[in-house]
């Protein structure tokens, strides 16, 4: 019997760059939908951790990136210059708010756009002090890594001079309350800038990978305006919760800020190697050569990212991602009443950009083992779903997701989490994929 492609992944691809919840195996998509070896169609409330955010094989990106392989000019914008890097970056500066005189690097990920605005900050500024937040993520390479607080929880090493603030989680307070948590944070982070060290702050305006946990209304600004008093630049990292996603073009706009630089990657390139950062020419300008990636800015993704942009625009796809996230985290509050919703500690989120914690019914306490079951059960039944934070099912589905597909996530969702609850799930089978 010839070995299933998972089994052939096991045998040749290395371990450290797996993340596995369930013998995932897909053959092609399109849409919302993967499609696995033996023809079955799986709903996907992932968007590969919101990589694929117009969804999977979108004429737009098809067309984009086959016009440009057909006559690409080189490889990348390293030691050249063409029409579609220039306008990549025309378009982002044209698309995302700023002051003064602006500059875009390109590169391959979030990790790299992050860690480049990292390293120019400490540059530009002369000072070495990061400030972020615990259980952050913000790249696995880099100085990026050492500041991501979902890395250092796991044991890596902390970058020298980081420091990191609790993020203000209104559905786990501290006995103080959450009012109280962000007074907290604030004063914290003041207390660091009043050292005139800090060469940045870096945030996400919604914490994703530690638990897609959304700040109180306001949070991102009070930072903000403490940022700008202490002349600290303020890093956006939208990578994984803007363009769209959470229901506005930018995840900062809720709050109403401009930040100083910020960070793309994930749905720029349609499921490509692409990413960017936009802030300051007296930032990103200096020191020349920095900051080198062979094939960064090259015609083929880059054609991708201008696609991607576009169709965000003119199909207003932020503006779908608010009604049917809307209709889903409905879809989600309707399971109160059913089998195992005494499992649900809360649904929370903006736009498409959805968490859905699972808690011990008794306690309330978080509940990964449940989560890791969930997840499992959720694929059996026929939807691609992950958890983050240890207990919190992450939803991030394309941003084309329909009314009726949404529909349908909720239902599945709401079918593993009673399975599970009522013990359908073989626990061992589980245990083989570790998840985080």
């Amino acid at each position: 019997m010839s070995a299933t492609l998972y089994e052939r992944d096991e045998a040749a691809i290395a371990g450290i760059e797996k993340l596995r919840f369930f013998p995932l195996e897909v053959v092609s998509g399109r849409g919302s939908t993967l499609i696995d070896p033996g023809g079955r169609e799986l709903l996907d409330l992932s968007a590969t951790w919101t990589a694929c955010g117009l969804g999977h094989g979108h004429p737009a990106v098809v067309e984009a990136v086959s016009r440009a392989i057909r006559t690409a000019p080189g490889a990348g914008g390293l030691s050249a210059v063409h029409p579609d890097s220039v306008g990549l970056a025309e378009d982002l500066l044209e698309l995302v708010p700023g002051r003064g005189e602006r500059r875009v690097y390109l590169g391959h990920a979030g990790s790299d756009a992050n860690d480049v605005a990292l390293r120019a900050c400490r540059h530009a500024t002369g000072k070495r002090t990061v400030i972020a937040f615990e259980h952050s993520y913000h790249g696995g390479v880099g100085v990026a890594m050492g500041v991501s607080g979902v890395h250092v929880d796991a044991g890596v090493p902390a970058d020298a001079d980081s420091v990191f603030l609790p993020y203000p989680n209104p559905f786990r307070p501290s006995d103080d309350g959450i009012d109280a948590d962000v007074a907290r944070c604030l004063d914290l982070a003041e207390k660091h800038m009043a050292t005139g060290s800090v060469a940045c702050l870096i945030v996400e305006p919604i914490l994703s990978d530690g638990g897609l946990v959304v700040p109180p209304d306001g949070f991102l600004a009070q930072l903000h305006d403490l940022c700008r008093a202490n002349d600290v630049p303020m890093i956006c990292d939208e990578v994984k919760m803007g363009l769209a996603r959470p229901g506005t073009l930018h995840a900062f706009e809720h709050d109403g800020v401009v930040p100083d630089i910020v960070t793309f990657g994930k749905v720029l390139g349609g499921g490509l190697p692409l990413s960017a950062t936009v802030g300051p020419a007296a930032i990103l300008d200096e020191p020349p050569a920095a900051a080198l990636l062979t094939t960064a800015g090259n015609p083929v993704c880059t054609a991708a990212g201008r696609a991607v942009l576009a169709t965000i625009v003119a199909d207003k796809l932020a503006d779908n991602a608010a009604k049917v996230g809307a209709a889903l985290a409905d879809g989600l509050r309707g399971l109160a009443g059913s089998r195992g919703a005494d499992r649900i500690g809360e649904v929370r989120g903006r736009g498409l950009a959805i968490g859905l914690e699972l808690v011990d019914p008794h306690t309330g306490d978080r509940d990964p083992r449940f989560a890791a079951q969930v997840v499992y059960r959720a694929w059996a039944l026929g939807a691609v779903v992950f958890y983050v934070g240890g207990n919190v099912l992450e939803i991030t589905p394309p941003l084309v997701l329909t009314e009726d597909e949404a529909a349908r996530a909720a239902a599945i969702i709401g079918d593993a989490i009673a399975d599970a609850a009522a013990g359908k799930v073989d626990a061992q089978e589980v245990a083989r994929y570790a998840g985080w």
